[in-house]
């Protein structure tokens, strides 16, 4: 592509250039007519010579003799600096003032003589074979009595009219210099006052392309200019505004989908990424910035993800579906719709998908079915233990003492465990409805006097088992509580720590501060429970070891009641656990 040139200088050497051939047409047309001019002043010139001397010779001719005028024609033409010729009408020279007339030829040819002896004043200029010059010739006819009677003719060298033609087209030259340098400066100044505003106008312009709209262009006194640089500064304005609004808008729907907790992905037609929020690159795994305008092939390889972009494009009804993601994590799953992408015109060019994270509900709702499922076999088993005891009894067991108190007693355990499970169920349901209505009462009270009352409230069932209990918390921790709760969920704990701990172990009750929280930790070194059970560990019916759990009379519910006690503080808890050497189980309740 060729380098573009500035407008100076496209404008200035157009003004050069137009000046140059004006000049060269006024030097061309004012030489040639000067030199016309010049040839007619000096063709009258000769003739007015022609006519001074026509008089003189009138007189003598024709009887003079022919060397007496041939004399005569050498000192007129001598005193006047003029070659003087007298021609007979026969053509014959007769006198001349340059050459012997006897030696020149006839001149009854030449064209002024021609002129002449028609009655007229005849003018020429060619080269002189005589003189061997280039010459002027004015001829004029010399009558007497009306009659022809012969031909003066005078002329001078053209080489003197050349001369002083030349002196005069040195100065034209010399004064078109000048002119044409004074125009150059003059073009110059025009050229940069025409192309600085527009120059000016270029910088402003590229300000606005920069995106600095807030900067004016002056404008100029010229009116087209002035209007330019008016139309510029309102689109500049216009354009402000315009880039503000969108900004704004651009900013609202990138905050908007910044903030959906729902996933959004956009696709144009060839399954290229064109728009991904957080939520949707989070969701699915993958980078926000590296997967612009890649295909969806190259950000995920999920032939189910695959599948509902290609339906959705291929078709103009939504499509809805389910995703199964497997990560570190675990498994994830994701809750797909897909609706066609379309332009102002109402054509295809993509596809939108609205990606929900149902992994929570999926799991409430195995949950659910397992809290189904365990709360029914917990019940199940004690009535079953019941109505057999009952049959026995009723077969003929009754007749038997010792069978009938065997089974009685079956049938009172069964009864207890069955009337623990519900007191439980009852006391989680409780928790749960006066921590949603806010019934609960919180104050400020020592956390050291809740975990005491605790341990000694456990300390029966620690001293059969031959269990120390061990108490460490500084007298001046204080929380926002309400103390029965607090004991209750501390009970549970260690209730269950001491049902797992060996016999003549120890089991130590722990209360701690921080800046933000208090600690609360029950830790004892049982068995331990292994990792894969710890996730789902406070959830209600969830047992490690059912059989074992069964045996120790635990109802699977004292884990969860401790966890919503802790989420009725404001709390929350935790475990840790090492298979053989014990675990710890944490509630953290908030200072504020």
């Amino acid at each position: 592509m060729p380098r573009k040139k500035k407008l100076l200088w496209q404008i200035y050497p157009s003004y050069i250039l137009i000046t140059l051939l004006a000049l060269l047409a006024v030097t061309w047309y004012a030489s040639r007519s000067l030199r016309q001019f010049y040839f007619k002043q000096t063709a009258a010139d000769l003739g007015s010579r022609a006519h001074l001397i026509e008089n003189q010779l009138r007189k003598q001719l024709p009887s003079t003799k022919t060397d007496t005028l041939d004399l005569l024609c050498k000192q007129l033409g001598k005193s006047s600096s003029t070659r003087i010729t007298v021609i007979l009408p026969s053509g014959k020279v007769i006198g001349d003032s340059e050459e012997a007339s006897a030696r020149m030829d006839n001149h009854a040819d030449r064209p002024e003589v021609i002129s002449a002896l028609a009655g007229n004043i005849g003018t020429a200029v060619r080269f002189s074979h005589t003189l061997q010059k280039n010459m002027m010739y004015v001829a004029i006819p010399i009558k007497s009595s009306g009659e022809f009677i012969g031909v003066l003719r005078t002329s001078i060298p053209v080489t003197s009219i050349d001369m002083a033609l030349e002196d005069i087209h040195i100065k034209i030259v010399m004064g078109g210099v000048l002119i044409a340098v004074l125009v150059a400066m003059i073009s110059l100044i025009i050229s940069r006052r025409l192309s600085y505003p527009l120059e000016e106008m270029k910088q402003g312009a590229e300000r606005f392309a920069d995106g600095d709209l807030k900067h004016k262009l002056a404008v100029p006194n010229s009116q087209e200019m002035g209007a330019l640089a008016e139309s510029m500064n309102k689109m500049a304005a216009q354009l402000d505004e315009r880039i503000k609004t969108i900004v704004e808008q651009r900013n609202e729907q990138e905050a908007v989908f910044s903030s959906m907790i729902e996933g959004v992905l956009a696709v144009d037609a060839k399954e290229r990424l064109i728009m991904l929020n957080q939520a949707a690159a989070k969701q699915l795994g993958i980078s926000l910035t590296e997967s612009q305008g890649k295909s969806i092939q190259e950000v995920m390889r999920n032939t189910e993800l695959q599948r509902i972009i290609t339906q959705t494009l291929s078709g103009d009804t939504p499509v809805e579906s389910e995703l199964v993601l497997y990560s570190n994590g675990g498994e994830r799953f994701l809750q797909a719709n897909g609706t066609s992408l379309k332009d102002a015109q109402g054509q295809n060019i993509g596809a939108v998908l609205v990606l929900n994270d149902v992994t929570r509900i999926r799991r409430l709702e195995n949950i659910r079915r397992d809290f189904v499922a365990n709360v029914s076999h917990e019940l199940k088993t004690p009535i079953t233990g019941i109505k057999l005891s009952v049959d026995t009894i009723l077969e003929g067991a009754v007749d038997n003492h010792e069978e009938t108190i065997k089974f009685l007693q079956i049938i009172s355990r069964q009864a207890d465990r069955l009337n623990a499970i519900i007191e439980d169920l009852l006391t989680l349901s409780r928790i749960e409805q006066e921590a949603e209505r806010a019934e609960i009462t919180l104050g400020r009270h020592r956390i050291k006097d809740v975990l005491g009352a605790a341990a000694q409230t456990c300390e029966v069932k620690a001293k059969d088992k031959k269990i120390n209990i061990e108490l460490n918390c500084q007298g001046d921790i204080k929380a926002k509580i309400n103390p029965p709760l607090l004991e209750q969920a501390v009970i549970n704990l260690v209730d269950n720590a001491i049902k797992y701990s060996e016999p003549e172990s120890m089991i130590q009750v722990m209360g701690a501060q921080t800046d933000t929280e208090v600690t609360i930790q029950v830790k004892d070194h049982g068995c331990g429970i292994a990792e894969e059970h710890l996730p789902r560990l406070f959830e209600r019916f969830y047992l490690v070891d059912k059989a074992r759990s069964r045996k120790l009379g635990g109802t699977g519910l004292g884990l969860a009641i401790v966890k919503h006690i802790a989420q009725a503080h404001k709390g929350k808890v935790s475990v840790e656990s090492t298979p053989g050497e014990g675990s710890t189980f944490f509630i953290y309740l908030p200072l504020a």
